[in-house]
């Protein structure tokens, strides 16, 4: 199944955030306002800025199921991101990522295995996901990998080709 065929509304509208980049190479990425990875914010910004002309967007996922990091409503989450790290790349409605309440994106994304072979529940805030232009999941990369790491902007740059 195509990530894009999955309806997932924006933070601060009801419009459908995934066929907004539809035939794009996406990176979800569930977020945090209250992280220690929070910062992450900044080069998730310099990387959408960078390849977004070569049909590339990262998309933000506000979830609070981890540490109750991401407490705050829409608006504030959205004023956050602005204020704090000038994010301009689009931002999803907040969602559980996993559990009984897991959005329909996440049950896609989740079958999908990182680097060390790990599948099935995101672990902690800014788990990645890379998604081709087709909508299939192409790579899943650890909290721990920083948006500017070497191993992912080499998967980016493959999957736009």
């Amino acid at each position: 199944m195509s990530v894009f065929s999955v309806k997932i509304n924006g933070l601060v509208n009801q419009g459908d955030v995934l066929a907004s980049v539809n035939n794009n190479v996406v990176l979800v990425v569930n977020v945090a306002s209250k992280c220690g990875l929070t910062p992450q914010y900044t080069a998730l910004e310099a990387l959408h800025k960078e390849l977004a002309p070569k049909g590339f967007s990262v998309v933000g996922v506000p979830c609070n199921q981890f540490g109750g990091q991401e407490p705050g409503s829409a608006e504030e989450i959205t004023t956050f991101c602005s204020t704090n790290y000038g994010v301009t790349f689009p931002m999803t409605e907040k969602v559980d990522v996993n559990g009984n309440e897991r959005h329909p994106l996440y049950d896609i994304l989740t079958s999908s295995a990182d680097a060390d072979g790990h599948t099935g529940d995101i672990r902690w805030n800014f788990e990645k996901f890379l998604v081709g232009k087709d909508g299939s999941v192409v790579g899943r990369f650890s909290p721990m990998v920083a948006p500017d790491d070497a191993s992912l902007r080499a998967a980016i740059q493959k999957a736009l080709g």
